[in-house]
């Protein structure tokens, strides 16, 4: 998603009545691009394009997929989806699967008929799922190699490269900064260390203005373990914070694991391990360092019936305090219930309330948080106090970015160049925005003390197919 002049396939209107007669049509469930999800959709073949819709009264498609001579189409099995087969084209596979094994064989065979009698394609048309088209000129310090074709089916963790190349004070060869990243990318296991089941996240998070960035990735605990300690031995982190990533592991023993990096364009650069996996509250609490700002922690989870994490982390910096994050959702069905609960977070904790015109904003974008995608929070506990607080709101809209980054004193173009980097086949934006509030003392001069405006991104996820 860029904030500025675009154009999604979802913009342009192709009625699914439009297409009727199809030569073929129906339901199959398919696998998304960037977020592995499973969604059913109403599928239309008409001669060498597959369109998508949410029903088959939408007046917009979701995505289309363009059948070329070298595309190919083949049952898939052995895998833990019925019937499930996959559509190979240029740009990237696609896996979907219909109810009943006879109405997979229709697909088949009507899919290798339309490939079969289709013609090459005009670059410009060559697009495989809903795109983000940018109209303004390249900015003039990135070359057209760096930058990702529209649509383009780019690997997560290149797409991590092409971002880096965005921030402004990661393009100094000699900073330290960017060699604390070399390092970190470098401890990523390569996709081949994994199995059909497991796949690697990729996320990345980026202030408003672009000064601090936090750098994520996570996948199956047997492949990333032995990488991250040795990325944490050569950073310099103490034995003991080691030791303490076994002895937590031990007592949560997470499926999947995975480390992180902050940085500044101050110089800032800070480290650690995080666990993304539900965990009781009780646990998280084990993960932190003794102290009044966990005590208090765990009594205000008490009394709202907070009784689980999403997440858990924790920092491996050389110098105590140690700072543990723990990630949760806020209870409630609507909006305001969940704003009223972290809200009084803020206050609890001795934090400064959130700006009202940042309030404002959140409540007039508040249409996509419910009880299935809540409000969120994460909150940072240190032996010495609170450290940091943040509200996570799901799914900001475009126009809600824009005012965010000018609230924040942020460029929003920068902000969607790197987010164009960041995103592959078509954004939806982002993932969440971060109402955040980082403690005085907290900041060590080189990371922004006081509120800020975060935004996070699903970069992508890899399997061992990719």
């Amino acid at each position: 998603m860029s904030t500025k002049k675009l154009k999604k396939y979802g913009d342009i209107k192709v009625p699914a009545q439009s297409l009727m007669p199809p030569d073929k049509d129906g339901y199959l469930t398919k696998q998304g691009g960037s977020i592995k999800t499973w969604n059913r959709r109403y599928f239309i073949l008409k001669g060498p394009h597959i369109y998508y819709y949410k029903t088959p009264r939408d007046q917009v498609f979701t995505g289309r997929i363009d059948l070329e001579p070298a595309s190919t189409v083949k049952e898939e099995p052995g895998r833990k989806k019925p019937n499930l087969f996959a559509i190979q084209t240029q740009k990237r596979t696609f896996y979907m699967y219909p109810d009943k094994p006879e109405e997979m064989k229709d697909w088949l065979d009507a899919i290798n008929k339309a490939i079969s009698t289709s013609k090459p394609l005009p670059p410009s048309t060559q697009n495989s799922e809903p795109v983000t088209e940018k109209k303004e000129e390249p900015r003039k310090n990135t070359t057209p190699a760096q930058k990702p074709a529209p649509g383009a089916n780019i690997p997560p963790r290149d797409r991590l490269s092409l971002a880096k190349q965005e921030v402004k004070f990661l393009k100094n060869e000699e900073s330290k900064v960017l060699e604390f990243w070399q390092i970190w990318s470098e401890s990523i296991p390569p996709r081949e260390e994994l199995t059909t089941e497991g796949n690697i996240e990729f996320h990345v998070a980026a202030s408003a203005d672009m000064q601090k960035l936090t750098w994520r990735t996570n996948g199956p605990q047997n492949i990333f373990i032995q990488k991250m300690v040795d990325f944490f031995w050569n950073v310099g982190a103490p034995e003991s914070e080691i030791d303490r990533l076994n002895d937590v592991g031990a007592l949560i023993n997470p499926i999947r694991i995975g480390s992180w990096i902050d940085m500044s364009g101050k110089g800032g650069m800070d480290g650690g391990w995080y666990f993304p996996v539900d965990i009781p509250i009780k646990l998280t609490l084990e993960a932190s360092d003794a102290g009044e700002a966990v005590n208090k922690f765990g009594e205000w989870c008490d009394r709202h019936e907070i009784s689980a994490a999403f997440a858990v982390g924790r920092d491996m910096g050389a110098a105590p305090p140690r700072q543990t994050e723990v990630r949760f959702k806020l209870p409630g069905n609507e909006f305001e219930d969940q704003l009223r609960v972290g809200l009084d977070a803020y206050v609890t904790f001795g934090f400064p309330p959130i700006p009202d015109d940042a309030i404002k904003i959140m409540r007039e974008g508040k249409a996509k948080v419910s009880s299935a995608t809540p409000l969120c929070m994460s909150v940072i506990t240190s032996s010495e106090g609170f450290v940091r607080i943040g509200l996570l709101q799901p799914k900001p809209s475009t126009q809600s970015v824009v005012s965010l980054c000018t609230l924040a004193g942020g460029n929003s173009q920068d902000l969607a160049s790197f987010e164009a980097s960041v995103s592959n086949s078509g954004s939806e934006g982002p993932l969440y925005v971060e109402y955040q509030y980082l403690m005085k003392g907290f900041g060590y001069g080189v990371y922004k003390e006081g509120f800020d405006i975060v935004f996070h991104y699903h970069v992508g996820s890899e399997t061992m197919d990719q």
